[in-house]
């Protein structure tokens, strides 16, 4: 087990090893400042709700929606992006459990212990009773004979170990140690689909040019990295013959200079045993870089494990076409109201129509004492920002983030996307706030990422650098608090300009664990798709 230890401040050897990573000292001694700091907590006014920050097109905004998304589309506007650098360790959680101790992964104790409560015994059994129902059963019965065991008969005889140990371990399939992106999700009558794969067919849907061509970049593991291309090499010509699409395809990883601190619980930074600084990998906000890199125009995110099998495609399709769409609308309308409000002469009318226009569709506070040039300048400020339309589903009790209105230091109350992690469980008025909301958030945004002259917004100016993720975890056995940027949809985002939309939950289909396969959504054979 390394050593690892904790010493207060930084030393002058410190400032050569951050040189190296090309780690900002500055943003190293901000870090520690926050840690030190009181936690920093949002403020919560209230959760959004629709007709309060949350819109339900109307008939001719959807069909507006349609026919710009189809226009941005074809003019190669749209671009996919995809986190998929997470490891789907978590995925297997209960099965890791249960590996540990060869007598819990029996037929017997599994059902003893799930009857007595125990969640991660069900999800284990669950997982062992209805193997054949996922995608990846063919490839690990064939794993599993190349070892000389037989699944029929372990299955048969409720003995589950070797059969999740060859699921988990290099010795068969590997899952334990693969990003999520690279897992088999889907079974059709022509072969398994990744979860990677998907998302290259979901995008030959929406976001394919004139000329064919649909844009995907994946953001991934340095280590990972190949195994994708290779995937990738594998499949084009499959999917390029059956969607008729030319997938050009880039992958990037997260920057090393974004690494944070790792300290004890009195904030006092820890030290590995040849006493260098203890970073850890930022958090998904430190994408916000390989967002800003890009330079892309329209820009699609979701997460690697939303997909859904085919029977779901055409839902997911129209209303991913519907968010693009609603944003590209109402960027036109943004572009326009900043050309006319630059002129020397406004026409009649004008800045009262872009007040009303900031107040109902973007939600944005505007300072009711400013008139006449101050508040043309104010709302050139205002509109001149990167936009996103971000969906949300109703609230069903997934665990994760939501919409809600957060007020600020200065008092102004602005649109965001809340994780748990945000909010005071101290605060009994705020945990109120927080559990009483009706939507949720499912990664599922458009981002309008370019200003009125076709420019790339530098996304890290709208950065709050204090909307950042303090959270307890373990190193070694020892308990430490880390660090995470702010969140690529939270606070990486905070100063852009947001719409909600409400879209249908058959939209939103996440795979958290192994047994959220087993969903009708990832079920296509079942459902006679």
């Amino acid at each position: 087990m390394a050593e690892i230890r904790a010493e207060g401040g930084l030393k002058p050897q410190d400032h050569r090893y951050l040189a190296e990573f090309g780690i900002d000292v500055d943003d190293v001694h901000h870090q520690l400042r926050l840690f030190r700091g009181l936690p920093p907590y949002l403020a919560l006014d209230r959760p959004c709700t629709v007709g309060d920050g949350i819109r339900v097109l109307t008939a001719a905004e959807l069909a507006q929606a349609r026919e710009c998304a189809r226009l941005a589309s074809r003019a190669g506007r749209v671009r996919k992006f995809v986190p998929a650098s997470g490891a789907a360790s978590r995925m297997f959680q209960s099965l890791f459990g249960a590996r540990a101790e060869a007598a819990s992964v029996r037929r017997s104790a599994l059902a003893a212990r799930a009857a007595n409560g125990d969640e991660a015994a069900a999800e284990c059994l669950q997982f062992a009773e209805r193997l054949r129902e996922f995608a990846f059963f063919e490839p690990l019965s064939q794993a599993m004979r190349q070892l000389n065991l037989d699944v029929d008969a372990l299955l048969a005889n409720g003995e589950f170990g070797a059969l999740i140990d060859c699921l988990l371990s290099g010795r068969g399939l590997g899952y334990g140690n693969l990003p999520k992106g690279l897992l088999l999700f889907h079974r059709y009558a022509d072969g398994p689909r990744t979860a990677f794969e998907e998302h290259l067919v979901e995008a030959a849907a929406y976001a394919r040019d004139q000329a064919g061509t649909s844009r995907l970049h994946f953001t991934v593991s340095p280590e990972h990295e190949q195994l994708f291309i290779n995937l990738l090499d594998a499949v084009r010509t499959r999917y390029q013959g059956a969607t008729g699409t030319e997938f050009s395809v880039s992958f990037s990883h997260q920057d090393r200079r974004t690494d944070t601190l790792a300290v004890d619980l009195d904030n006092r930074p820890l030290r590995d045993a040849n006493g260098r600084l203890l970073f850890r990998p930022g958090g998904h906000g430190a994408l916000i870089d390989n967002l800003n890199d890009l330079h892309g125009d329209v820009v699609s995110i979701k997460n690697i494990d939303n997909v859904a099998a085919d029977h779901l495609q055409e839902i997911t399709v129209a209303w991913k076409a519907i968010l693009i769409g609603h944003l590209v609308a109402t960027q036109a309308r943004i572009f326009r109201y900043l050309r006319l409000l630059r002129e020397e002469t406004v026409p009649p009318g004008l800045v009262a129509e872009v007040v009303a226009f900031a107040r109902s569709e973007l939600c944005l506070a505007l300072d009711p004492r400013l008139g006449g040039p101050e508040l043309r300048q104010s709302l050139v400020e205002k509109l001149d920002r990167p936009l996103r339309v971000c969906g949300v589903v109703r609230n069903t009790g997934e665990p994760g983030g939501g919409p809600f209105w957060v007020r600020g230091a200065d008092g102004t109350v602005t649109l965001q996307i809340v994780e748990q992690a945000q909010v005071n469980a101290t605060d009994k008025g705020q945990k109120e706030i927080f559990r009483a909301a009706t939507h949720f958030n499912p990664v599922d945004l458009v981002c309008g990422l370019r200003d009125l002259r076709g420019r790339p917004f530098d996304l890290k100016r709208f950065v709050d650098t204090d909307a950042v993720f303090i959270v307890r975890k373990s190193k070694d056995g020892q308990p430490i608090k880390v660090l995470e940027r702010p969140g690529l949809w939270n606070g990486a985002m905070a100063h852009w300009n947001t719409i909600f939309v409400e879209v249908p939950g058959e939209t939103f289909n996440p795979v958290k664990t192994v047994t959220d396969l087993l969903r009708p959504a990832h079920q296509p054979l079942v459902t006679g798709c």
